[in-house]
C-alpha cells in the first residue's frame, strides 16, 4: 500500500516558506545552487577539454629525445642472446609486436630484430649466435648476409626544456613490481581500489589550514598528486583542492589505473642534478643508482619511493643518513602492508645505502648533452626543440663514455694523491680539487665518441672540454709540422727534417725586429746539447722547439695552427712554440685528426641526424674532410710522435702501464697537465688542472697520461676498436739509416744508428762527419738512383737503439722528389752558435743565421 507524505499547511516549515522572507530565501538558495552547479559544470568541462587535449598530445611527447650512436654487432663478436635482448629493451624495444619502436624475438639460434615505425633504421635482421659468438647476420629485407648490423640507438636523455626538466620514460609493464609496491606503501596503499580521492582527507587538510592558518599538505592519493604535477603547479592550500578534485575525477573516468600510475611514475619530482630537475623513476634510477629501473633491488626501490615527500632534504648524495632513515620507514610500511616478508625486511634494512655518483656521467653523459644543446642552438636557431617532439641522434658511444668516466674516476684520485704528496704545504682542508677533461674522437671520422667535462657534473657544470687553456707542449707537433713543410717550399733556404740537429742550450730569442726578447727554459732547467728534432720532440725539449719555429718562421707556425682549426687568436711569437696561446681540449683533439688521416682535417659535430615528430629526416650530417697539410708532412710528424711513447720519451711510461698498441702522442705541461694521443681508431685528449688557473705543478706524464692510458686500454677492448694497425707511409716517403747524434747518413763505424723517414729529396746526402769523414755519396736527387747506394732504404724493419722497430719503406716505382735539383747538395745542419758581435748584443744566434741567407 502506497504511503503518502503530507505536509500540513499549518506546519512551521510551510508557514516559513509561504512568508515573504521564506520565499526570498528559497529563491536565493535555488539561485546559489544553480549558479554553483553552473560554475562547477563550466570548470568541470573546461578541465575535461584541457585534460583531453593534454592526453591526446601526451604529457611527455613534446620533449626532444637525444639518442646515442647505434650499437654495431659484427660477425665474430663475442656476445650472447641475453646481451642483445637487454640492449634492445633499453632502447625501447619489447617482445610484443605492437611496440612502435620495435620488437624482438629470442630464438634458440639467436635473436630476431624487427624495427617498428619509430625505429632508427627500418631494416630488420636475424642475428645468429653459437657458443657466445655471432656466426651469421641475415637481413630480413632481402634475406642476404651482412657482416655488421646496427642495433637501435639507446636513449641518452631528453633535451631539457626551459624548466630544465629531465625524465626517462618507462612503460607501466617495465616498472618492476618491487617499485610499484614501494610506491603504494609510501604514498597510496589503496590506489588500485579507491575512486581517485579521499573526501575525509580533503576535509582534514582544510581543517588543519583553518586551525593553524598555514598551507599544509594534506593526505593525497596518487591521482591527486598527478593532477597537481601535470596541471596545477606547486601552490599549496585548501583552495587548490577544488580544481584538484575536478581533475582527479576526470582522470579516474578517462584513464585506467595502470595509465594513471604510468603518468605518475614518469612525472613525479625526485630532486635535482646540478641545474636540472629530475622527474620520474626512470631518470631517478639513472641519476641516483646508475642503473636501469628494471634492475633495481628492494632497498633501492624503497629509497626512490622515500624521496617523493621531500627530495631535497633526503637526497642520498647530500643527506645519506636522512635518505636511509626514510628508506627504512618505507620498508616498514611495505612489511605492514604485506608487500614483503619479515625476512626480506630484515635483509633490506641491513643493507647499506647504494648510490653511484660515477655512473651518472656514463649513462647520462651530461657534458656531452650540453654540447649537443649548444650545437642545436647554434646551427638551428629557427627551430624550437623544446616543443618539437624531435629525435636527435648523436655520435655518442655509450660504451666509450662509460670507459671514459671510469678512467677519469680512477685517474683523478691517483692524481690527487700525487699532487698532495708534492705539495705538502697545503693542509687537508685547503687541498684544492683538480678538474679534468677527457675528449675521445673517432680517428677515422672525427666524430666525438665520449666527453667528460669535469670530475662531477653535480658539483660543477663548467665543461672543461670546451674551456680555453694553454696546451703547453701538446702544441709542439704543429711546430714541427711547420718545420717539416720547409722541404716542400721552394723558397725555403733551410730544409728541416726529423734528422735535422739543433743545439739545446740556454737561449734568448729576439723578435719584432729585435725589440722584444723571450728566454724560455727546459723542464727542470736541464740542457742536453746537440740533438735531432725527433729526439727533441720525444723528450719535449723547449729550446729546440722555439729554434725550429724561428728557423721556419713564427708566422708559418701560426698558419699551420689556423689550418688545423685552432684558435685564430694565436700570434706569431716565440711563445707560440711552447703552447702559450689558449685552446680547448676539443680543439686539440680535432686538430690531431690530421696526423692519422694523411693531413686531412676531420671536423664533425655531435649530431648525426634529426627527425621531426612525423619521423621525417630534418637534418643528416655530412662528414667534413678537408686537406690541411701535406700527407708526407703528416706522416713525418706522426712518426716523430710515436717516439714519445718509446724508450725514454716523455710518454714512455704508457708502455709500462700496459698499453702496447701502435700509437703516437704528446705530453703537455703548462700550468696544467695534458696528454694528446691516438691510434688508428681513436684520438683521445686528457687535460688536468685547477679552475683558478694556479700552477698544477705536476707534468702531463704524471697527471693526464695515466688517465689516457686507462681509457685507451678499455676502449680498444671493444669489437669496433680492436683492429688497430700501424700508420703506413704515403707515396713520396723514403727511409735511410742515419747517425742518431749528427743526423747524417750512417757510416759503418757509427755507434748509434737508426732508420729515419724523409720526404723524398730531403734526405741527408753527407755521411757522418764524425765517423765517416763527411763524404757525399748522392749524385742526384733521384730516389731510384739512391737505392743503389750504400745509403739506400732497407727493405726490412731496422731496429733503433732501444730495440723498437721502425718500418722501412719498400718502393717498387720511382717517387717524385719533393724538390728535384740539378746538382748535388748536402742538407745544411744547424751549426753551433757563433759568438755575438759586441756592437749588437741584442741580436740572437738565429737572427744572425737569417742574415746569412738574406
Amino acid at each position: 500500500m502506497a504511503v503518502k507524505l503530507r505536509i500540513s499547511k499549518n506546519s512551521r516549515v510551510f508557514r516559513i516558506l509561504k512568508s515573504p522572507w521564506g520565499r526570498a530565501f528559497l529563491i536565493a538558495f535555488l539561485l546559489v545552487g544553480l549558479t554553483a552547479t553552473s560554475v562547477f559544470a563550466y570548470y568541470y568541462f573546461q578541465y575535461s577539454r584541457m585534460i583531453d587535449a593534454e592526453l591526446r598530445a601526451g604529457p611527455f611527447s613534446s620533449a626532444t629525445l637525444l639518442y646515442a650512436a647505434p650499437r654495431a654487432v659484427t660477425v665474430g663478436e663475442a656476445i650472447t642472446r641475453d646481451d642483445i635482448a637487454a640492449y634492445l629493451k633499453r632502447s625501447g624495444y619489447s617482445s610484443q609486436n605492437t611496440n612502435r619502436m620495435g620488437w624482438y624475438l629470442v630464438r634458440p639460434d639467436g635473436v630476431e630484430v624487427n624495427p617498428g615505425a619509430e625505429a632508427y633504421d627500418p631494416e630488420g635482421a636475424v642475428i645468429k649466435i653459437a657458443n657466445g659468438q655471432v656466426t651469421q647476420i641475415i637481413s630480413l629485407r632481402d634475406h642476404t648476409e651482412r657482416t655488421q648490423y646496427l642495433l637501435e640507438p639507446e636513449l641518452i636523455s631528453n633535451l631539457y626544456d626551459k624548466k630544465r626538466e629531465k625524465r626517462r620514460i618507462v612503460a607501466f609493464d617495465d616498472i618492476p613490481k618491487v617499485m610499484v609496491n614501494a610506491l603504494l606503501a609510501a604514498e597510496d596503499k589503496h590506489f588500485f581500489q579507491h575512486a581517485g580521492f579521499d573526501p575525509i582527507g580533503i576535509m582534514r587538510a582544510a581543517w588543519r589550514d583553518i586551525r593553524d592558518d598555514k598551507r599544509l599538505e594534506g593526505a593525497s592519493t596518487l591521482t591527486q598528486q598527478l593532477a597537481r604535477t601535470l596541471w596545477l603547479g606547486t601552490e599549496r592550500g585548501w583552495r587548490r583542492k577544488i580544481p584538484e578534485t575536478m581533475i582527479t575525477m576526470q582522470l579516474e573516468q578517462k584513464l585506467t589505473k595502470q595509465q594513471i600510475f604510468y603518468y605518475y611514475a614518469n612525472s613525479i619530482y625526485l630532486g635535482n642534478q646540478g641545474s636540472f630537475s629530475i622527474h620520474g623513476f626512470g631518470e631517478g634510477s639513472q641519476v641516483y643508482l646508475g642503473k636501469d629501473l628494471a634492475k633495481i633491488t628492494l632497498p633501492e626501490a624503497a629509497m626512490l619511493a622515500g624521496l617523493i615527500q621531500s627530495p631535497g632534504s633526503r637526497n642520498p648524495f647530500t643527506h645519506p643518513d636522512r635518505a636511509m632513515a626514510r628508506r627504512n620507514i618505507v620498508l616498514k610500511q611495505m612489511l605492514e602492508n604485506e608487500f614483503i616478508t619479515e625476512h626480506q625486511y630484515q635483509e633490506a634494512i641491513a643493507s647499506p645505502l647504494q648510490v653511484n655518483h660515477g655512473e651518472v656521467e656514463s649513462s647520462d653523459a651530461p657534458y656531452f648533452v650540453d654540447l649537443v644543446n649548444d650545437e642545436l642552438q647554434t646551427r638551428f636557431q629557427n627551430r624550437d626543440f623544446y616543443t618539437s617532439s624531435s629525435r636527435v641522434y648523436t655520435t655518442l658511444d655509450l660504451e666509450l663514455q662509460h670507459d671514459a668516466v671510469e678512467a677519469v674516476r680512477a685517474g683523478i684520485l691517483e692524481t690527487d694523491q700525487q699532487w698532495k704528496r708534492r705539495n705538502k704545504k697545503y693542509g687537508t682542508s685547503e687541498f684544492p680539487a683538480a678538474q679534468v677533461a677527457l675528449v675521445a674522437l673517432s680517428a677515422e671520422t672525427g666524430e666525438p665518441l665520449a666527453v667528460v667535462g669535469g670530475r662531477s657534473y653535480g658539483s660543477s657544470q663548467l665543461n672543461h672540454a670546451s674551456a680555453m687553456r694553454q696546451p703547453g707542449s701538446s702544441f709542439k707537433p704543429f711546430v714541427y709540422t711547420a718545420a717539416m713543410m720547409s722541404a716542400l717550399d721552394p723558397s725555403s733556404h733551410n730544409i728541416l727534417t726529423p734528422a735535422s740537429t739543433v743545439m739545446d742550450e740556454e737561449t734568448t730569442f729576439w723578435y719584432e725586429h729585435d725589440t722584444r726578447s723571450y728566454t724560455p727554459s727546459n723542464f727542470g732547467d736541464k740542457f742536453e746539447g746537440l740533438m735531432t728534432f725527433r729526439y727533441a720532440l720525444a723528450h719535449s725539449k723547449n729550446i729546440p722547439a722555439v729554434k725550429a719555429a724561428e728557423m721556419v718562421g713564427y708566422d708559418k707556425v701560426a698558419e699551420v695552427a689556423q689550418a688545423v682549426g685552432l684558435n685564430h687568436n694565436i700570434q706569431p711569437t716565440p711563445a707560440i712554440a711552447l703552447g702559450a696561446y689558449e685552446v680547448t681540449p676539443l680543439e686539440i683533439a680535432s686538430a690531431y685528426t690530421v696526423f692519422p688521416n694523411g693531413g686531412d682535417l676531420l671536423k664533425n659535430g655531435f649530431i648525426k641526424a634529426i627527425r621531426d615528430g612525423n619521423g621525417s629526416t630534418a637534418f643528416q650530417a655530412k662528414a667534413e674532410r678537408k686537406p690541411a697539410i701535406d700527407p708526407r708532412v703528416a706522416y713525418l710528424v706522426e712518426s716523430m710522435m710515436e717516439d714519445v711513447l718509446r724508450g725514454s720519451g716523455t710518454g714512455a711510461r704508457a708502455r709500462n702501464m700496459g698499453f702496447v698498441l701502435p700509437a703516437a702522442g704528446k705530453t703537455g705541461t703548462s700550468r696544467d697537465g695534458w696528454f694528446a694521443g691516438f691510434t688508428s681508431k681513436i684520438i683521445c685528449v686528457v687535460w688536468v688542472g685547477f679552475d683558478d688557473n694556479r700552477d698544477f705543478k705536476l707534468e702531463g706524464a704524471h697527471s693526464a697520461l695515466p688517465i689516457w692510458v686507462e681509457f685507451m686500454k678499455r676502449a680498444h677492448q671493444h669489437q669496433e676498436y680492436k683492429n688497430v694497425h700501424s700508420f703506413q707511409p704515403p707515396d713520396g716517403i723514403v727511409t735511410v739509416d742515419i747517425d742518431e747524434d749528427t743526423g747524417e747518413l750512417a757510416a759503418p763505424n757509427c755507434p748509434r744508428v737508426r732508420s729515419e723517414v724523409f720526404i723524398a729529396g730531403s734526405q741527408p746526402v753527407q755521411i757522418c762527419h764524425i765517423h765517416g769523414n763527411g763524404r757525399t755519396l748522392v749524385s742526384s736527387w733521384d730516389p731510384v738512383q739512391q737505392q743503389a747506394t750504400p745509403a739506400a732504404a732497407p727493405t726490412s724493419a731496422s731496429a733503433s737503439e732501444n730495440g723498437t722497430e721502425v718500418a722501412a719503406v719498400q718502393s717498387t716505382q720511382p717517387v717524385e722528389p719533393a724538390r728535384p735539383r740539378a746538382t748535388p747538395r748536402s742538407i745544411p745542419v744547424t751549426p753551433p752558435p757563433a759568438q755575438p758581435e759586441p756592437e749588437k748584443p741584442k741580436k740572437g744566434f738565429f737572427g744572425r743565421l737569417k742574415d746569412i741567407f738574406k
